[in-house]
This record gives structure tokens, C-alpha cells and sequence, in this order.
């Protein structure tokens, strides 16, 4: 691997170079990363378990939508307070072992054809940046911007989000913040709603255009 993702984010110079965004959950790849860590970390019974013991949690989402405090809420059931570097050891092995099975073939040709005509590529998602920092170093991606994981004085998940969940116009927040305000990119790539925002600053927007399955 290639990179290093543990810094927030990753400011890219002007330069005349274009800058393309790719979302990373069912753009980049065919399914959910974040789930499909959890499901491989514990195993199929201990995922099922999991999901029960998050009942309540999924009631009130329910009943007044919240996507970043789900995500903190199965992020505590399955995480724990579990060190940083434990964590990154984990999404490490997990990227390794199951890359080939999420990532589009055609969402990845793609990539690598902005890349051939010198692109600036990041990668802007909802899930958590600690998931997919070792996908986005196999990529080489030039940046990565997500939802982050708090952790507390001893390195060590604090059970919260730090922030707001990288979702919708988040996603420009935190794009203009690396970017700066008179953002404009090339292109950008997405999958939901959840990319509406990000894709209106783009020259060419490309949403649900990858469909292709490993």
C-alpha cells in the first residue's frame, strides 16, 4: 500500500490539474464497506446478534431519521473501545482480503482513466475514514475525505462521531474546506442522494453509472 490516510484530510493544490470525486459505497464498490466489516469482524452469528442488540437504535432512527447517530450506535456494538492502531490493523487485513470482492470493475477502470489523464483523485464517503483509508492507499488515491470515529485521550473509540456524518451537503462542507471556496470539479461520482450536492459542483456528474459486479 501506498499513502497515508490517518491525517483528516488531504488538501489538493490548484495547479491547473482537474480533481474528481468518487463517493466509495456503491459507487466505488458493489456493497456497503461499512456493514461488511462489521459482518466479517464478528463473524455471521455474532453480526446477527449484533443487529438485534441494536433494535432500539433502528426503532428511533426509525422514527426520527438520523444516519450519523445509527452509524455511531453500530459503531459502539461492534467496535467497543477498541485502540485506534487495533482498528487500523484490522481495516488493513480486511481491505486485503476483500477488495477484490467490493470493488466495480468498471467504477475502478474509470479511476484509472482520470488517472492517465492526471487527475486529482479523492475519494468523499459517509463511512467512516478509518474503513477505508487502506482501500483508498490500494487506489492511490491523492485524498479522503469521510464520517470520522472520536476517539478519546488514550486513543481509544469514544463511542461518537466526530462531526457530522460525511452524507449530502456535508460532503461539500468538507470538499470546500479542502478545496476552498471557489470549488469546482472535473467530475464526481456517486450513487444516492447522499451525493446530490457533491455532484452539482461537478463539470461531468456521473450518478448510478457504475454497475458492473466483481
Amino acid at each position: 500500500m501506498s499513502g497515508d490516510f490517518r491525517q483528516p484530510e488531504v488538501s489538493i493544490p490548484a495547479e491547473g490539474l482537474p480533481v474528481v470525486a468518487f463517493d466509495f459505497d456503491g459507487t466505488l464498490t458493489c456493497s456497503d464497506s461499512f456493514v461488511a466489516f462489521f459482518r466479517w469482524r464478528a463473524g455471521l452469528l455474532g453480526f446477527a446478534v449484533g443487529v438485534g442488540g441494536l433494535a432500539p437504535d433502528i426503532a428511533a432512527h426509525m422514527l426520527k431519521p438520523d444516519r450519523g447517530k445509527l452509524k455511531a450506535a453500530m459503531a459502539r456494538r461492534f467496535l467497543g473501545p477498541i485502540r485506534r492502531r487495533d482498528l487500523d490493523a484490522e481495516t488493513a487485513r480486511f481491505a486485503q482480503s476483500r477488495a477484490a470482492d467490493l470493488f466495480r470493475p468498471d467504477a475502478v477502470a474509470c479511476w484509472h482513466d482520470w488517472r492517465r489523464r492526471g487527475a486529482r483523485l479523492l475519494i468523499v464517503t459517509a463511512s467512516p475514514e478509518v474503513f477505508v483509508a487502506p482501500f483508498a492507499a490500494l487506489l492511490g488515491a491523492d485524498g479522503l475525505i469521510g464520517t470520522r470515529l472520536a476517539f478519546d485521550g488514550e486513543d481509544r473509540f469514544a463511542g461518537v462521531l466526530e462531526g457530522l456524518n460525511c452524507r449530502g451537503p456535508e460532503k461539500v462542507v468538507r470538499l470546500r474546506a479542502a478545496l476552498g471556496d471557489d470549488l469546482q470539479l472535473e467530475a464526481a461520482y456517486g450513487d444516492s442522494d447522499g451525493d446530490t450536492e457533491m455532484l452539482a459542483f461537478a463539470r461531468t456528474a456521473g450518478l448510478k453509472v457504475f454497475t458492473a459486479r466483481p
